[in-house]
């Protein structure tokens, strides 16, 4: 404690090894210098805290935040389980080979080349296909960003293990054996100092996330699951592994790898759409703990993210089409590809030369030419199961999008060849399996505020109905006309045009940050020929707000700072000063005091004679301040109540009414406004033989400790001690006898003062 002289210096607590001593103890018995935490006010006031604390920080963002460009590619191969599949996998994920340009997809474009090499022609790869080296052809760069160009790398796969066996399914643990030799072979092709961030397996799924080093320190939170919706709706044969991370402590992904129930019956339909419904419902995550401790108080599920990405071999076929036509349309486009390629390569010269002739014809765009692939596709895809579940709103309904389709279907393949459809007995009809989707948050959002208006108008109409407004006769409205909407036929369809180049899609976050998301690729790859799927990737550009740590602790700690002392200005504060014996106190009340002792010093103690001292209490804070003399600890031999029994305490001033809400160990409360002060006289007289005895036996002491309890404010302690004068009281008849000439005191070593040896 610090105490004021009266004279109003400010002295530094020095109090003597006893008085330190019982101060420890009762700081170890009270509840702290602080207010209790556990009370109902002070709980309130530090919610409140807490809230103003976030709040301000959430306003302050744009000082410890930084815009950030990223780049994603999500990967997505049905391996069928099939044998040195895994040779390939680095060089059509990481280097971006394998894609043939007369068959890609969106974004494109064509293939470098280095002189004197050209890419491997068809003939040639498929002629050399063996299971035991890679199958992408030789001499090709890559058309798709690769290596160091990506920041993120996601991939999933599906059957990495027989997933048919009953040996496999039925296994008690997940072989680690299998991911590993994938690891190896990614981790082989990746740049160097790309990390795992994520990784989950379930039976044939198989889910990886490597990040960059610039941006490996950003990623936070991470956060992995599965829902297995195979046999019985829960084996792992069918299901999906998700991941969840944070970058910059900004912006939610949630990546999603999934298998869904094969076949092509209706049946199998309903399967896909149940298992959909289930790892929706059934995908929960950990809670995300941010860079100050702070936890939710639940996981989050899908839905709660910023941007979510579901791939995978979703296995959504072509319905309504015989097989045979579908097949017969695509060979088309699929046969002499080394023609079509050369002639691809060469349609910027025959552009060039066809300009300085005017009557030559003028190049068809692809989705205008009748004998385009593009035409082919744009026919196919209407009868894309995937797309009509969407637009019927029974799958991925909820904000899902997904890029162009300008690539040939990704199954089902001969393996071995680059463009040979099933040529088995099954003749399975080539369909579009593996795909990959995304999702906004604005995307999410457009659709649940397209569920509320709905579900408003339906109210409405149901409404109208109970009042008969419905029925003819009614209304003496000859017609209703509406420019805005009449003359518009059919629901607008969010993926009507999803054939149309994509364009940056900008989002706000949960916590209100910008955010933008861009699809720039998104093809298969089809001169991979270890599976019979071809892969498939996409690359996206994110542009992010990324919280800067060390900014937002330097914040974070002003902040702080300045709540803090806001709080200690709105909290109570009282000063306790001590009236010091002066030369003008009487002799009686000046002896023997300790001028360097902090606290009340009632020099020497004799019995029956008593002893005063004045301490002043001022209100030093902004706040009425209530306080009270509360309760010490109850110790062995030791008074009850806020004082010893030889102290009494007298202030100037009425206590306040008793309040049910004060303390309990408080008996008289006292408020002092603000600047206002209070006086207390501290009487000590010892009254009471076996106090006296004890004194003179030195089993008890003078030397306590008084608590003053502020409402809401800090505690403030205040020594007491006194030097006690032995007395000839309470001692036996063998002590008295033995007393020698100058009384007790001389047989304790001091001698007694003049007045006393005076008769």
């Amino acid at each position: 404690m610090s105490t004021t002289s009266r004279n109003g210096s400010v002295r530094s607590t020095h109090t003597t090894q006893s008085s330190i001593n019982t101060a420890d103890r009762l700081e170890a018995l009270i509840p702290g210098a602080f207010p209790d935490l556990r009370s109902s006010t002070s709980q309130a006031s530090l919610t409140t805290q807490q809230v103003s604390l976030q709040q301000i920080l959430y306003d302050r963002r744009a000082e410890y935040t930084r815009s950030r460009n990223v780049r994603i590619k999500i990967g997505a191969w049905n391996v069928a389980s099939n044998k040195g599949t895994e040779q390939d996998v680095g060089a059509w994920f990481v280097k971006g080979k394998g894609v043939e340009k007369a068959l890609a997809g969106l974004g494109v474009s064509e293939p470098r080349r280095k002189e004197g090499k050209l890419k491997e022609t068809v003939d040639d790869q498929e002629s050399r296909f063996d299971k035991h080296a890679p199958s992408v052809p030789c001499g090709d760069l890559g058309s798709v960003p690769g290596d160091d160009e990506i920041d993120l790398y996601v991939l999933g796969l599906q059957e990495i293990v027989d997933i048919t066996s009953a040996a496999e399914a039925l296994k008690p643990y997940t072989d680690p054996s299998v991911a590993n030799k994938w690891r190896a072979s990614l981790e082989a092709a990746l740049p160097k100092g790309y990390r795992v961030v994520a990784e989950q397996q379930l039976l044939g799924l198989w889910l990886v996330i490597y990040a960059s080093p610039a941006l490996f320190p950003q990623v936070k939170n991470v956060s992995t699951t599965s829902v297995g919706t195979g046999l019985m709706g829960y084996m792992a044969n069918k299901g999906a592994v998700t991941a969840r991370i944070v970058l910059g402590e900004t912006t939610r992904l949630v990546f999603i790898n999934s298998h869904l129930g094969a076949g092509a019956d209706k049946a199998a339909l309903e399967r896909r759409i149940w298992d959909v419904a289930q790892i929706t419902q059934r995908t929960r995550f950990s809670p995300i703990v941010d860079a100050m401790g702070t936890s939710q108080n639940q996981g989050e599920g899908l839905g709660d993210e910023e941007f979510a990405f579901w791939f995978g071999d979703l296995n959504f076929r072509i319905e309504g089409m015989p097989g045979d036509d579908v097949r017969r349309l695509l060979t088309v486009h699929t046969k002499d590809m080394d023609n079509e390629s050369s002639a691809s390569s060469d349609l910027g010269s025959a552009t060039g030369n066809s300009l300085n002739n005017m009557d030559d014809a003028v190049p068809l765009p692809p989705e205008l030419d009748p004998a385009s692939l593009q035409t082919t596709i744009s026919c196919l895809l209407p009868h894309d199961e995937l797309h009509q579940q969407m637009k019927s709103g029974r799958a991925f309904y909820d904000g899902w999008e997904e890029g162009p389709i300008r690539f040939l279907p990704t199954y089902k393949y001969d393996v071995g060849k680059v463009g040979v459809f099933d040529s088995s007995e099954k003749a399975r009809c080539p369909s579009w399996c593996d795909r990959i989707l995304y999702r906004t948050r604005a995307s999410k959002q457009r659709y649940d505020q397209k569920v509320k208006q709905d579900a408003d108008a339906r109210k409405r109409d149901e409404e109208m109905k109970k009042l008969g407004m419905d029925m003819p006769g009614t209304s003496d409205v000859l017609f209703d006309y509406d420019p805005e909407t009449d003359g518009y036929n059919g629901d607008y369809d969010e993926n009507e045009d999803n054939q149309q180049d994509p364009e940056p899609e900008q989002i706000t976050t949960k916590d209100g940050f910008s955010e933008e998301l861009l699809l720039e690729y998104y093809t298969n790859h089809m001169r991979v020929l270890s599976s019979d799927h071809k892969p498939l990737d996409a690359v996206f550009s994110l542009k992010f707000d990324a919280v800067v740590t060390e900014l937002k602790a330097a914040v974070h700690s002003e902040v702080a700072r300045e709540l803090d002392r806001q709080e200690n200005e709105g909290r109570p504060s009282i000063a306790v000063v001590v009236e010091r014996a002066t030369g003008s106190s009487p002799s009686a009340d000046k002896d023997a005091t300790d001028s360097s002792f902090d606290g009340v010093d009632f020099g020497d103690v004799k019995f029956a004679k008593s002893k005063r001292r004045n301490i002043t209490i001022a209100n030093t804070g902004r706040v009425p301040a209530t306080f009270g003399f509360a309760d010490r600890p109850i110790e062995e031999d030791q008074d009850s109540g806020p004082f010893p029994s030889w102290l009494s305490v007298t202030f100037d001033k009425e206590p306040d009414a008793r309040s049910k809400s004060g303390p309990d160990d408080i008996q008289q409360h006292y408020t002092l406004q603000p600047a206002e002060v209070i006086n207390a006289e501290l009487r000590l007289k010892l009254k009471d033989v076996g106090s006296v005895r004890n004194l003179n036996n030195e089993t008890q002491g003078l030397d306590e400790v008084l608590v003053v309890r502020v409402e809401n404010g800090r505690d403030h302690f205040l020594p007491l001690k006194g030097h006690w004068q032995p007395s000839v009281l309470a001692r036996t008849v063998d002590k008295l006898i033995k007393i020698p000439e100058g009384g007790i005191r001389k047989l304790q070593n001091q001698s007694p003062s003049a007045s006393e040896t005076k008769t």
